[in-house]
């Protein structure tokens, strides 16, 4: 009973997540999709008219707003810039000067599509997800509403050359000149951004910096496997705190912090907003209409005398979820790969499978090396577990007869079962401790296998290319209900006919429901049940119940 209880543990916590998200997705999500219908603009932005998505002034009463476009027309005019390094094919727009478009090179769409990159950023209305940035003061200052002009549209990375520069270039009626500069690096997904201010206007100038992540809810994925999108803020005292498109809907997010980031994350690919670190920062996030989302910082004032220069950078990362780059970017932002409340666990078994892969060189025999390995970690308290049932198998004949005894008199034969089991000095819930012990590691490991780029797409032996997609003949899944089947027949036969009944159809449920999982995690599974089977019938032999 040891896996079977386990496993259906298991799934009422996997079936209680999609159900979550199938009210989401019938009761929520239509009205929130007919809200972004009624409000496109012609390139998909929302709000292009009005200043929604712009984050407010410290007093925002007692200060003048930035000129704004008009009218929606006027955003869809801006050209763009065209930027490829070899890992980045984006697109900038001349207005505003933010990123609209984010091609990651090295990550395609799926296994069957090899030469369709994931598109991570995009303007269109669907999948609208967008980085924007600006100067925010009581005078006139380039939001990312203001029109910018390039020197050229085109600038790709060469051979030899370490890094590529786009300056961009904004200058008022006054004579205040700034130049947005982007400069981005070879194989590197972290993108500075430079404000350079050159103040010609003949009076002070003053205005914070601000940059922004936007997007809608878009995709969230596969129905069977629930990842959390949304924004994460992470500061000094609070190192990592999710803030849900729901939460934003309720209410405005506002913090003022001691340096940290932040982002918007999705299923293994992160946006994130890394200011200057050893500073005050105003951390920001809403709802646009209730179609859009913001999450932003404010950076602290810059100021000019008249002819006199400043300037402002931050930088951001965008690109995958992978460990080894996010802890050289900035502290906190590996949590980012977002394992939930068993981080604690879940880590350390991702060092581990790491390790393996190192030796191994495949991730689907990493995952069979740590199941071993969990396996023997858990060997005493499983070989517990095994002994409580081998010796209620044994007493299956009595327990038999009791039940032909007392017949439909339920309270009798339960009173007669348990004299029966303080006569063998057998308990009853012996196997349950062990099962609860090792509940949080499965678990964990199960998040691990969800949330890690490292095993999206990676291939394994034969038929299976993609440990992280459904076994494409099911057959992984087929196995596991075998092998759920045949370790039923190591376990004592319940005498209840209805529980019985369960049992025998909980290898086909099982078998159904994990057919839809990813290839890697019934792995997992498979070899799990694999050794609880050897380990099951050695004990169970042993003790002579067999």
């Amino acid at each position: 009973m040891d896996n079977l209880r386990t496993l259906f543990i298991f799934g009422l916590l996997i079936v209680s997540l999609l159900l979550w998200e199938a009210w989401q997705e019938d009761y929520v999500r239509p009205q929130q999709q007919a809200a972004d219908a009624a409000s496109e603009t012609v390139n998909g932005s929302p709000a292009a008219d009005n200043e929604a998505d712009l984050p407010a002034l410290p007093s925002e009463s007692a200060q003048a707003m930035p000129d704004v476009p008009d009218s929606p027309q006027a955003e869809a005019v801006a050209s763009k810039i065209h930027v490829k390094t070899d890992v980045m094919d984006l697109q900038i727009a001349t207005q505003g000067g933010d990123i609209r478009e984010l091609a990651l090179l090295e990550y395609a769409v799926s296994s069957d599509q090899p030469d369709t990159p994931v598109q991570f950023l995009n303007d269109s209305a669907g999948q609208f997800f967008v980085t924007q940035s600006g100067l925010r003061g009581e005078g006139e200052a380039p939001t990312h509403y203001a029109e910018y002009r390039a020197e050229q549209t085109q600038y790709e990375l060469q051979d030899g050359q370490d890094e590529i520069q786009v300056p961009l270039y904004w200058e008022s009626e006054n004579g205040l000149q700034v130049v947005k500069t982007y400069t981005f690096k070879r194989d590197s997904y972290l993108v500075d951004v430079d404000y350079q201010i050159i103040n010609q206007s003949g009076e002070r100038f003053s205005a914070y910096p601000y940059a922004q992540l936007n997007r809608n809810r878009g995709d969230d994925g596969s129905m069977f496997i629930y990842t959390y999108t949304g924004a994460v803020y992470s500061s000094e005292g609070n190192e990592y705190q999710k803030v849900d498109f729901d939460e934003l809907d309720d209410a405005p997010y506002n913090r003022s912090v001691n340096d940290g980031w932040a982002a918007m994350i999705q299923h293994y690919f992160v946006a994130a907003i890394i200011p200057q670190q050893q500073q005050e920062l105003g951390f920001y996030g809403k709802s646009i209409n209730g179609t859009n989302y913001t999450a932003g910082v404010r950076m602290p004032v810059v100021s000019a005398d008249a002819g006199e220069q400043t300037q402002a950078d931050y930088q951001l990362y965008l690109g995958p979820k992978k460990h080894e780059r996010l802890e050289k970017v900035a502290e906190n932002l590996p949590l980012t790969v977002d394992y939930g409340m068993l981080t604690i666990i879940s880590e350390p078994l991702f060092w581990v499978m790491e390790w393996l892969h190192k030796l191994t060189g495949n991730w689907g025999w990493s995952i069979i090396l740590l199941t071993v390995l969990i396996k023997l970690a858990f060997f005493r308290l499983s070989a517990a577990s095994y002994r409580s049932m081998a010796a209620m198998r044994k007493l299956t004949p009595k327990l038999s007869a009791l039940k032909e005894r007392y017949g439909d008199d339920k309270q009798k034969f339960n009173q007669a079962m348990m004299d029966l089991y303080r006569t063998e000095k057998i308990n009853p819930l012996g196997g349950c401790l062990p099962i609860l012990v090792q509940m949080p590691v499965f678990l964990a490991f199960y998040w691990v296998l969800v949330e890690s780029i490292e095993l999206r797409q990676a291939d394994f032996m034969l038929w299976i290319n993609d440990l992280t997609a459904m076994d494409p003949y099911f057959i992984l899944p087929v196995l596991f209900g075998l092998s759920m089947w045949f370790q039923q027949r190591l376990n004592p036969a319940p005498q209840d006919p209805a529980q019985a009944m369960m049992m025998k159809i909980f290898p086909l449920v099982f078998t159904v429901f994990f057919a839809f999982f990813p290839a890697g995690l019934v792995l997992y599974w498979l070899v799990n049940n694999i050794l609880s089977i050897a380990q099951q019938w050695y004990i169970t032999r042993k003790m002579g119940a067999l």
